[in-house]
């Protein structure tokens, strides 16, 4: 079974469809600057930020953002568009933390499904405990409610092996307040990207 987290697989994956999705922000990137904007978040964090596109909006609006991304040909190509405006670790999340900044705002986008329970778990409770006083952090995930749901090679509960060696975990509402309740859970919204999402909020 391919091992979704390894440097060999992502850096494969953006060597052969660099720019995949373009430049325009996700929907959640969009919902999210608004919502920061509205905190007065001044600093955000972006785990797995790829090659940039949802750092976007928040630099727009005078946001400093930090990424992490664990594929060097996505750090280079977002070093070509945003230059030095954009500090981003080349590394796994599973190995974060990768400073001690405390980080206003955390943004983390179509990644914590692709984990297994132990580094879902670790990456909530890491982007938690890098959040300032009244920080706040948004994740969104896959629902299954997308099609996707249920077909693939089975791994676990809800948590299927697709899409040529991507290992997902589908997320309904009671899971999504099991893994969350813990770290300032306020509110998880629907809404849709590419497939069903949720949109989880979190306070610290």
């Amino acid at each position: 079974m391919t091992n979704h987290g390894t440097p060999e697989f992502w850096e494969a994956a953006f060597s052969q469809k660099q720019e995949m999705w373009g430049f325009t922000p996700a929907h959640s990137a969009m919902v999210t600057k608004d919502y920061f904007i509205q905190n007065n978040v001044k600093s955000v964090l972006i785990p797995g930020i790829g090659y940039g596109r949802n750092a976007q909006p928040f630099l727009e609006n005078g946001m400093q953002v930090t990424g992490i991304e664990i594929s060097q040909t996505a750090i280079d190509i977002a070093h070509k568009h945003f230059g030095g405006n954009l500090p981003i670790y080349h590394g796994s999340v599973t190995d974060m933390p990768f400073d001690t900044k405390m980080f206003d705002g955390i943004f983390c986008y179509a990644l914590i499904h692709l984990l297994n329970e132990t580094e879902r778990k670790k990456l909530i409770s890491d982007c938690y405990n890098q959040l300032s006083d009244n920080g706040h952090m948004v994740f969104t995930m896959i629902t299954k409610e997308a099609q996707t749901y249920g077909k693939g090679q089975y791994i676990s509960k809800d948590r299927y092996e697709m899409f040529g060696g991507i290992n997902m975990y589908f997320y309904d509402k009671e899971a999504v307040t099991a893994e969350f309740s813990g770290y300032g859970l306020t509110e998880i919204r629907d809404i849709t990207e590419s497939y069903p999402f949720y949109l989880v909020i979190c306070k610290r």
